[in-house]
């Protein structure tokens, strides 16, 4: 964990600051919203639901957080957690998102293959996705990922392979 963010838990542990609530709140919210908006295939009214109750899970556990990990990777894991969650409640498969319709013939092009690549992301299995968003997308490390995950770098390494490649047959590219 960071020395900031340390600081802050601690002053939200020992004062319940809202400040200090509110600073956490600000600096890890985006990188869970974008992990849960593309878990849950581009539903924002979904992945802002998950971020929320990410948060109110950490409140409730963060003096439980040992330090072991970065704050940033525990509270991944707990929005993975809670996506998985919604999609079991809600019985449903991740659903591509809907994009405004571009301008130009070129700003279409480009929505079109961004969404390609959001409907290919969606359609793979779940822990392919996981770990090709917290890789690749998000930028955590093999270790980091695993830590997230629960297991070993190596099937981190294997999965994101394997993701790599299913990717890329969605899209209809050629393997390496």
């Amino acid at each position: 964990m960071t020395d900031e963010d340390a600081a802050l838990a601690a002053a939200f542990l020992r004062d319940r600051d809202e400040a200090a609530f509110r600073a956490l709140y600000r600096r890890h919210t985006p990188v869970l919203y974008r992990v849960a908006w593309r878990f849950l295939g581009g539903d924002g009214a979904d992945a802002e639901e998950v971020v929320q109750e990410t948060w109110a899970v950490a409140a409730e556990r963060l003096a439980s957080f040992r330090g072991q990990s970065s704050l940033r990777s525990w509270l991944t894991g707990i929005a993975l957690n809670r996506c998985r969650e919604a999609l079991r409640v809600a019985a449903r498969a991740p659903r591509a998102a809907l994009e405004a319709a571009p301008a130009t013939a070129s700003a279409a092009a480009a929505g079109a293959s961004r969404l390609d690549l959001e409907r290919a992301l969606a359609a793979l299995p779940p822990g392919y996705r996981e770990v090709l968003v917290l890789h690749d997308v998000e930028g955590y490390s093999h270790l980091e990922v695993a830590e997230i995950l629960g297991v070993a770098p190596g099937t981190s390494k294997s999965q994101l392979s394997h993701a790599r490649r299913a990717l890329r047959e969605r899209l209809g590219g050629a393997e390496d």
